[in-house]
């Protein structure tokens, strides 16, 4: 007989695999992302194609997620006329406090909101467990890499970007 141990293990064992495949994967076209700019104007991924694109999904609320919005200001503008793009993906549900974080942030990127935090479809659609999440879309919109960040973001950019 199994002990209650073994089975809870077994379960969390079995969940844990599912999360996993169910990730959104390397090698794969990035689904669709369509949401608004603080004035109401719709942003969608696919309008992006042609360019290097770190989405990133965040929120005010998160601490890490800021501490990682400090490096993007110092990155971004070395690559954004090579062809790189932001596209932040706000999970807060309070857009006062969204705008607010990207002001201070000094997030002159692509900024949109997805007011649903938690239960938003993008955020199911993407499968996303935990903030801050990153992953990094080709020119052709394929899903090359997730949570890059500092050197290893850098390496892959010059290498997407061609430098």
């Amino acid at each position: 007989m199994f002990s209650l141990k073994q089975i809870t293990g077994l379960i969390l064992l079995i969940c844990m695999g599912t999360l996993v495949q169910a990730q959104i994967k390397q090698g794969y076209k990035a689904p669709e992302v369509a949401l608004p700019t603080a004035n109401g104007d719709t942003i969608r991924l696919s309008s992006l194609k042609g360019k290097v694109v770190l989405l990133d999904f965040w929120a005010s609320w998160c601490g890490p997620c800021r501490i990682s919005n400090k490096g993007l200001v110092k990155l971004y503008p070395k690559y954004k006329d090579k062809g790189f793009e932001i596209l932040a993906v706000s999970l807060d549900e309070d857009v006062d406090d969204w705008q607010k974080a990207v002001k201070k942030d000094k997030g002159s990127w692509l900024q949109v909101i997805d007011k649903g935090g938690w239960e938003s479809g993008t955020v199911n659609q993407w499968r996303i467990v935990a903030i801050p999440t990153s992953y990094l879309i080709n020119k052709d919109g394929v899903l090359v890499a997730m949570d890059l960040e500092g050197k290893n973001l850098e390496k892959a950019l010059n290498e997407l970007l061609g430098d």
